[in-house]
């Protein structure tokens, strides 16, 4: 049986292929991110050593761009990107002359405190997409009606993880995690898939950074992962400063997912099906590097809304941000099923990967778990659990 939402984006197609759209000014798309961004900052251990190196989403996002040009050329329909660098004290005053001519919408790519600034100074009309932060928040007590987001929750990719985990049969888990507030939240992430899909925390360890003898079981790899059994070792480790260190070093010959080892991610420059392969590699010519979670969600916040074109049959802004929120929206994501946003908290759908570093293992929702209605809703807050009230 051929499904409403293929019906309705069939009808838009031949409604777009039948002639350009009455408006021809490109729609206007505004990436907003914050300048000295210490997100984007090489942070060096005391040895040099950097681990993490981050990009600006922008590559991904005008790749986007860049794949909407066969819509461009059949119906008129296209998008130009802006670009929009803050300091958090010149935010208000950017975006009192960006709502002066609204784009739109925003690709939100800012520090959870100028997130939440933008937000509160922005009129309802202002569309964001969150092209970022992974934090739960934004989709519960801190969710708003014009916040749209394209990276997984934190739950989302907690979820995954357990929904393998228990495939897998590795009930028993020792979590172990950091001290920062980062850490905190994903692990009460991992508590709470833990108890959705009926595993169980034996013990949890946090580690410290002291030269403290008396503590030497709080910095010790081996120290801190004995003294329980388990199935498996659970690490939360924002920072990267010690869970580089955990594989292969546990007291118990274990496997190690979370931050290390098996990982989730929205995306991952390996995977090899759905056509993820030619995706990669258009953005590696165009970046001259990998793809990442990041980068993965500026191209899909462009997917998603030219998708939402097509859909509405129309060049109209209202129309396009009315069909982005339908029900019947169908973004192909290249992961193997369709997307589009839930209607209680603005949080798009979609497939997670889990990865090595260098190959994806599996692809969740993982076969065998249900869902009432939709099976990517096993994965992060259902309509039913969800704390946004807006």
């Amino acid at each position: 049986m051929i499904s409403s939402s293929t019906i309705a984006r069939a009808l838009a197609l031949l409604l777009l292929l039948a002639g350009p759209l009455a408006a021809q000014d490109p729609l206007r798309l505004v990436y907003l991110g914050m300048a000295d961004d210490p997100y984007y900052e090489p942070q060096p251990f005391y040895t040099g050593l950097s681990l993490r190196d981050r990009h600006r989403p922008l590559e991904g996002v005008q790749l986007g761009l860049r794949d909407t040009r066969v819509l461009a050329r059949a119906t008129g329909l296209s998008f130009e990107l802006s670009e929009l660098m803050t300091t958090p004290a010149e935010l208000a005053r950017n975006l009192q002359t960006m709502g002066a001519s609204p784009p739109l919408a925003v690709l939100l790519d800012l520090p959870p405190e100028q997130m939440s600034e933008a937000l509160r100074l922005s009129g309802p009309d202002t569309l964001f997409l969150n092209i970022r932060d992974a934090a739960d928040r934004w989709r519960a007590e801190d969710c708003a009606p014009n916040l749209l987001h394209i990276m997984p929750s934190e739950m989302m990719l907690s979820d995954a993880l357990a929904q393998y985990l228990r495939a897998q049969n590795w009930r028993d888990i020792l979590l172990v995690h950091g001290a920062t507030d980062a850490d905190a939240e994903r692990a009460a992430a991992a508590r709470r898939s833990a108890a959705k899909f009926g595993l169980r925390i034996v013990d949890e360890r946090m580690f410290e950074l002291t030269n403290d003898p008396r503590r030497r079981d709080h910095n010790n790899i081996a120290l801190l992962t004995g003294g329980a059994r388990y199935d498996v070792v659970w690490l939360v480790d924002d920072l990267g400063d010690f869970g580089r260190y955990l594989p292969y070093a546990t007291y118990a010959p274990r496997p190690v997912v979370g931050s290390e080892g098996l990982v989730a991610r929205a995306w991952h420059w390996t995977f090899e099906r759905y056509g993820a392969p030619q995706l990669n590699q258009r953005f590696h010519r165009l970046a001259g590097r990998e793809m990442s979670s990041e980068d993965w969600a500026g191209w899909a916040a462009v997917k998603a809304l030219a998708e939402a074109a097509i859909h509405s049959g129309s060049a109209e802004p209202s129309r396009i941000k009315e069909a982005l929120r339908s029900p019947e929206l169908s973004v192909d994501l290249y992961k193997g099923v369709r997307g589009n946003f839930r209607l209680w908290n603005g949080q798009l759908r979609q497939p997670i990967v889990l990865a090595t570093s260098n190959a994806v293992l599996a692809v969740a929702p993982i076969s065998g778990f249900a869902h009432e209605t939709e099976t990517l809703d096993t994965l992060g807050q259902d309509r039913k659990e969800t704390a946004c009230s807006h």
